[in-house]
């Protein structure tokens, strides 16, 4: 389950060490650990990260499969995960250090910087393999982080991009040796502190706004 450690005035949230699919009591307590975050004062920023082979597998399909009836609050739950670490009123960096495929790739997006390993692992949105479609939200999301032609590829191919590859078309901002993933995005974190409070988080709200809106626009939560 997520844990969550702070580094100075790095708040650094740690996934997990298994696939660190969606479940709702992992998103639980990766609220509960942003609750914290933000209830914080002062100087700060935050390192999403994970241990182990994955970032983030995605969606929970086998917890959704067997809990049909709460398939449209399942997923308003993980839109508000999405608009709620996109509009964090700090700095955030993801530090992949594994594979990160779908909603997992899209949690990554939602951070302001991403650094990447560079000799193994693929971050892939592989919705149009697996038949299942983006929602509006997510697509607007994607969209936004993406430049057109990335976010076209990513989304209508499914390509696995590995590090160096996802940092040449601007998927991350940095591909680095393994030992380097987690410190690295640290490094950028801290050096973002003093960015943290409203004037950030009002900032990213405009910037965002159409894509935080097609979020948590629940019309939009497609059956």
């Amino acid at each position: 389950m997520p844990t969550l450690d702070r580094q100075d005035n790095v708040f650094v949230l740690d996934l997990g060490d298994g696939e660190n699919r969606f479940h709702p009591d992992w998103i639980a307590a990766v609220d509960a650990a942003l609750d914290e975050v933000e209830k914080a004062e002062g100087p700060r920023a935050l390192v999403t990260a994970a241990t182990g082979k994955f970032f983030s597998n995605g969606l929970d399909l086998e917890w959704l499969g067997s809990h049909g009836d709460q398939r449209r609050s399942y997923r308003r739950s993980v839109h508000e995960l999405f608009a709620r670490v996109l509009s964090l009123p700090m700095i955030t960096v993801a530090a992949l250090q594994g594979h990160t495929f779908a909603a997992g790739a899209m949690l990554s997006l939602a951070h302001d910087f991403r650094v990447m390993r560079a000799d193994r692992g693929f971050l892939c949105l592989p919705e149009a393999d697996i038949g299942i479609p983006f929602t509006p939200g997510m697509a607007a999301l994607i969209r936004s982080r993406l430049s057109p032609q990335t976010a076209h590829e990513a989304m209508v191919t499914a390509r696995r991009y590995g590090g160096s590859d996802a940092a040449a078309v601007g998927i991350v901002d940095r591909a680095v040796d393994q030992e380097a993933v987690r410190s690295r995005a640290v490094e950028i974190a801290e050096a973002q502190t003093s960015k943290a409070g409203d004037t950030l988080g009002t900032i990213k709200a405009r910037a965002y706004a159409s894509v935080l809106a097609a979020l948590r626009d629940t019309a939009n939560l497609l059956d």
